[in-house]
């Protein structure tokens, strides 16, 4: 059997990090087996659904590395939509539903209130003609249903284990709204016969969901997939994933706090697994080692240092070869391989070369406020050539002349030398900047 998954994202917002997990894993699996991955639009929803978000969305995965087998639209299957939902009312398994929104409301809360589950009654079964009549004279549109057995729904699921739901105890799922759109639920299992997925692979908040899909799967004679529901991620705290990161969209990750996809990648395809979190420059190692019996039911953490931490450690082990045209199109391209290699394990973020670009070639406006002391360092400059023991030696000899020590020994240079208060380590900034550019600095 060869492996036919999806990731059918809904194109109503930007892409973040829970969404880009399951995609996430979802393409691993499929490149582990060597299946088919389809990247599916699920853009029924008209009013809200946005090109926009779209090109979002597959920009996210074309950044991250993940390519896909083909692409669906389900705005394009509109007719066969129609067609499958034609056939289940014909079979009795959808049917028509009259009561309002404030109806079925009211419906709920009596039914909590004495205790028991708010499962809906199917009243709609029982209405006569008459009644049917009535409500359309009234200009009531009826919502439909799709009608349950009553009998236990079982699947073994690929993280979850055994999973049992009795039909009895579930509420007939809408799948048709008053205007007559079909909804999620319906549009996804024709889908996933028609494109012949064989393996459901999403979060465990549709563990519920997938009960009733299982049922639409029997009910239009088709062979039900096997399912992955992931644990939803949590924040490190343990609480939901909304303070900074977590919360952002890949697209701001990217370009606000500019981190490299391999460091989100060697996280989310790890976060929640027994294989170790570590940093990886390609996809494939992950390929690879993917499994799903390594992953638990336990609630990850989402760790924004975990995942800075990953981001240096790849900036770091960066190669000049694999940054040059990056640095090109930022207009560095005068930085050669002996200055990535220098600077590199100093950065944080990729985007840190910029700073280290500006102060060591300029312009540069000197910060000196104790002209003597800038004379006497200027005075004592070691003579050309520099490494990275000059700027010690040099604070060496000035601490032995001056008899300065920590910052009033160091912050006086850092501001002649950089024009700033901070910034990158002196010790490799020196040598980069050079004997000249050094000496007009402190002269000026």
């Amino acid at each position: 059997m060869t492996v036919h998954v999806r990731f059918a994202p809904s194109p109503t917002g930007m892409i973040h990090i829970g969404n880009l997990r399951t995609a996430l894993i979802t393409w691993l699996f499929a490149r582990s087996e060597g299946g088919h991955f389809l990247f599916r639009v699920d853009d029924t929803d008209q009013e809200r659904s946005k090109k926009e978000y779209e090109d979002a969305i597959e920009d996210a995965l074309t950044w991250l590395g993940m390519d896909w087998d083909d692409k669906k639209r389900q705005s394009d299957r509109m007719d066969r939509y129609s067609a499958v939902i034609d056939q289940l009312k014909a079979a009795d398994r959808l049917y028509p539903c009259y009561e309002t929104s404030e109806e079925l409301n009211l419906k709920r809360k009596s039914l909590l209130a004495r205790g028991k589950p708010p499962i809906y009654d199917r009243a709609a079964l029982s209405l006569t003609d008459e009644q049917i009549k009535k409500y359309e004279a009234e200009g009531r549109q009826p919502h439909w249903r799709f009608k349950l057995n009553h009998t236990p729904i079982t699947w073994t699921d690929n993280i979850r284990g055994e999973v049992s739901f009795d039909g009895a105890l579930l509420s007939d799922p809408v799948l048709i709204r008053e205007d007559g759109s079909p909804l999620y639920h319906i549009c996804s299992v024709i889908d996933d016969i028609d494109f012949g997925i064989t393996h459901v692979v999403r979060g465990e908040d549709h563990v519920s969901n997938t009960a009733f899909h299982i049922q639409m799967f029997e009910a239009l004679d088709a062979k039900v997939p096997e399912f992955a529901h992931l644990p939803l991620i949590s924040d490190a705290e343990g609480g939901k994933l909304s303070k900074r990161l977590g919360s952002m969209s890949i697209k701001d990750l990217r370009d606000i706090e500019g981190l490299e996809p391999m460091a989100i990648a060697s996280l989310l395809a790890r976060l929640g697994s027994s294989d170790p979190i570590e940093p990886f420059s390609e996809l494939k190692p992950l390929i690879e080692s993917f499994d799903f019996s390594k992953f638990s039911r336990g609630t990850p953490k989402f760790d924004v240092e975990e995942l800075n931490r990953l981001n240096a450690k790849i900036l770091h082990d960066k190669p000049y070869d694999a940054v040059k045209d990056r640095l090109s199109e930022m207009g560095l391209g005068d930085i050669d391989a002996s200055y990535w290699n220098a600077v590199r394990p100093n950065l944080s973020r990729f985007k840190d070369i910029e700073e280290w670009w500006q102060v060591t070639n300029g312009p540069v406006t000197p910060k000196i406020e104790d002209a003597d002391y800038i004379a006497t360092a200027n005075d004592n400059l070691p003579p050309a050539p520099w490494d990275e023991n000059t700027w010690s030696t040099w604070t060496s000899t000035l601490k032995e002349k001056t008899g300065r020590k920590g910052r009033d020994l160091f912050m006086p240079l850092r501001q002649a030398v950089t024009g700033m208060d901070h910034g990158p380590e002196m010790g490799v900034l020196l040598p980069l900047i050079g004997f000249e550019n050094t000496k007009k600095r402190l002269q000026s």
